[in-house]
């Protein structure tokens, strides 16, 4: 016997295309979005954004407190207009 390297060669074959399509068509629907639980959730994560950009702001870290504070504004706006976000 010979005890030389063994080398497996694996012949990988593409997928259809059709695959993808069906793949694709099970996640248009809307179903598979979670479903809006009102303006109570759009006021907590408002609230939390909002403490998430103070406290950024305040470890001076301006960037984040900035990107916290436009996630809050998203939530707020959401309240205000009574829209789902």
């Amino acid at each position: 016997m010979q005890n030389g390297p063994k080398t497996v060669m694996s012949t990988r074959q593409p997928k259809p295309a059709a695959s993808f399509v069906a793949r694709s068509k099970r996640w248009t629907s809307s179903a598979a979005r979670p479903e809006w639980k009102g303006s109570q959730d759009a006021q907590r994560s408002y609230e939390r954004y909002l403490a998430l950009a103070q406290a950024e702001s305040l470890s001076g870290n301006m960037i984040g407190a900035e990107n916290y504070y436009q996630h809050a504004e998203h939530y707020f706006r959401s309240m205000s207009s009574g829209v789902q976000p």
